[in-house]
């Protein structure tokens, strides 16, 4: 029997669906998630935890099931803004329906557990103008309004983060007083110390005991937008934004509010890098003209400055000039270290005078500064050289120069002695004993790539980039060179970038500072594996399972550290190659035929995660 015109036309739809479904379907996946709503954002935080906004809010994915782990969509949408990754934290705030902190909806997420652990409306709050994560303490602490119930009181509060609950909460001003009441609203960052917690608000510094609430003391310095305190918790260092962000005060104050300087200090400004030592306060600050062009602007540039502890004044009669922003900044036992942006390093005693012969010069960019048995080694976007620490004399006999790179990466050979430092196609090797330079290699990549990360290897040098990898003797000769051509320029637009969202610029100094005591120590010339692990340090007197389970992820060896994946077109479309490090093997394929797939690779696990459409997302176990 014929078939019908209309029965062809039904079976050449049939078909034609069949093959649009089967030209947009990945290989067979480990796990798939079903996000119930279209993708927007998918972010691949520092614990693990892949979060993705949705249509409908927020979901949570750890592989090792195809459960998420959690779906929260309290909110709905939620646009990236109202997002805030707390670094070296498991946690993210969620801030909606407002404007800046005048937010009357906020919840804190921790993202590896998968827990909601506050919520503005559960917990009986109308405003939440503050929500705070303060580590390694692992509290949150929240001020705002509250409910009806409760007369709109302007109220602070502090939460367990390890079990979600109010350790305590107290009045900030009397939610029974007659007529107008001052402004007592927070201006910025609270203060947890031991026992007890100080709130900055318009009227001035608050101190409120733990638990019950007490105040121990009240001053006027109103406005501060965060603190910090030494170690004995006896002086306190409050910083106050003046002038519209473009300057900074600076106020100290004692265990019981007094002032401890007559005047506070006003430094050009925000503060960028700070340190508390025993005989002051080291202050590194950034101007900007703000793109003003006229001659009576600010200078784009950093100031140092070095504060006394008794008095707050300056004890530098004549500040080191910068002439660019600071890079780096480092704490010595004899004084403290810097380099610039711009190019330059400096050493100047605590005391303020110049510690090395004359400022070193350098090329532009310093991407490593790093204690060595040799020295201080340096490497720029321009050059690279070892200087005595004690007077910024170079140690290598001919300094290392190359045209201005757009890529540079070095590495130890512990094996052979030698530093070397990859720049555009050449390979540089530097005797760590003699200081000598030499080209070891030309490494000529195709596609129009320099190698963007050097490697020592059981088997010799391999130099990768996003298509290439060449595996060298320990000679400098070519072993092996694998290149895979890119499916477009297109697809790599679509490469979901695995950066987590930071704080307000304030904030993120106060906390980075406060859970990294060791920030401004320079370290050792160590690989990008012990310089991550180094990460966890500020975490390491928290506690909480949470915590813990992202500790792990900081110290553990990365999955995929013998395999490299490339993004490249396969007889059956465009995917990934796992190719082996040290032959240059190809291990597995992963078709994900998409022209222009959205996938992100967790090194650390070793988990692929692929957007395969608008609503789900395939996760793959790469190290099978």
């Amino acid at each position: 029997m014929k078939t019908s015109k209309k029965l062809k036309l039904l079976l050449s739809i049939y078909l034609l669906g069949a093959v649009v479904v089967t030209a947009q379907r990945a290989e067979a996946p480990d796990f798939r998630y079903d996000t119930g709503a279209k993708i927007n954002e998918m972010t691949l935080t520092q614990g693990g935890t892949m979060v993705v906004a949705t249509n409908e809010g927020l979901v949570g994915i750890k592989p090792g099931s195809n459960e998420l782990l959690f779906n929260f969509t309290n909110y709905g949408r939620v646009k990236p803004e109202e997002l805030t990754y707390v670094p070296n934290a498991p946690y993210v705030i969620v801030a909606q329906g407002g404007f800046a902190n005048l937010t009357s909806k906020k919840s804190v997420i921790d993202y590896m557990s998968g827990k909601t652990l506050f919520n503005t409306e559960d917990n009986g709050w109308k405003l939440a103008y503050t929500c705070d994560v303060m580590m390694p303490q692992n509290k949150l602490v929240v001020s705002g309004q509250r409910s009806s119930k409760e007369k709109y009181a302007l109220q602070v509060a502090v939460y367990d983060l390890n079990t979600g609950k109010e350790d305590y909460r107290f009045n900030l001003t009397d939610p029974n007083r007659v007529g107008i009441a001052k402004d007592f609203s927070v201006t910025g960052r609270p203060l947890l110390l031991k026992d007890h917690l100080i709130i900055p608000t318009a009227q001035g510094l608050v101190a409120k005991k733990a638990k019950t609430g007490k105040t121990l003391w009240e001053n006027k310095m109103k406005r501060i937008n965060w603190m910090v305190a030494d170690e004995s918790e006896k002086e306190i260092y409050a910083f106050e934004s003046v002038n519209n962000g473009s300057n900074t005060k600076i106020h100290k104050v004692g265990s019981n509010g007094a002032q401890l300087w007559e005047d506070e200090q006003k430094v050009k400004g925000n503060i960028a890098n700070f340190e508390i030592l025993p005989n002051g306060l080291a202050v590194v600050s950034n101007k900007s003209d703000g793109g003003n062009s006229s001659i009576f602007s600010a200078k784009n540039e950093s100031e140092i400055a070095f504060l006394s502890a008794a008095n707050g004044e300056d004890l530098w009669d004549k500040a080191p000039k910068t002439k660019g922003y600071v890079q780096h900044f480092y704490i010595m036992d004899d004084g403290i270290l810097f380099g610039i942006y711009e190019g330059g390093i400096n050493k100047i005693s605590f005391d303020g005078k110049t510690l090395f012969k004359k400022p070193l010069k350098t090329g532009e960019n310093i991407l490593t500064m790093a204690d060595t048995p040799q020295g201080l080694i340096y490497i720029t976007s321009e050059d690279a050289n070892i200087v005595n620490l004690k007077t910024g004399e170079q140690i290598w006999k001919k300094p290392l120069k190359y045209r201005r790179a757009d890529a540079v990466s070095s590495t130890y050979d512990s094996k052979n002695s030698r530093y070397l430092i990859s720049a555009d196609d050449e390979l540089f090797a530097v005797d760590a004993n003699s200081g000598e330079v030499s080209t070891l290699a030309e490494s000529k990549f195709d596609g129009k790539e320099d190698p963007t990360h050097v490697e020592v290897r059981d088997g010799g040098i391999l130099l990768t980039s996003d298509q290439n990898m060449m595996l060298l003797d320990w000679q400098g000769g070519k072993s092996w060179h694998e290149y895979y051509r890119a499916p477009g320029k297109s697809a790599f637009g679509a490469i979901i970038a695995g950066v987590t969202a930071v704080a307000t610029a304030t904030t993120a100094v106060a906390a980075y500072n406060a859970a990294n005591q060791n920030r401004n120590k320079l370290g050792r010339y160590t690989d990008r594996g012990e310089r991550y692990a180094d990460l966890g340090g500020g975490m390491a007197m928290a506690s909480g399972a949470s915590v813990a389970e992202m500790l792990k992820r900081f110290k553990a060896t990365a999955a995929t550290k013998n395999n490299q994946f490339v993004l490249t077109k396969l007889d059956d479309g465009v995917g990934l190659v796992k190719l082996n490090k040290d032959s240059g093997s190809k291990e597995k394929e992963i078709v994900l035929k998409d022209k222009k797939p959205e996938y992100q690779v967790d090194d650390i696990a070793g988990i692929l995660y692929y957007k395969a459409d608008n609503n789900s997302i395939f996760a793959y176990d790469l190290t099978k």
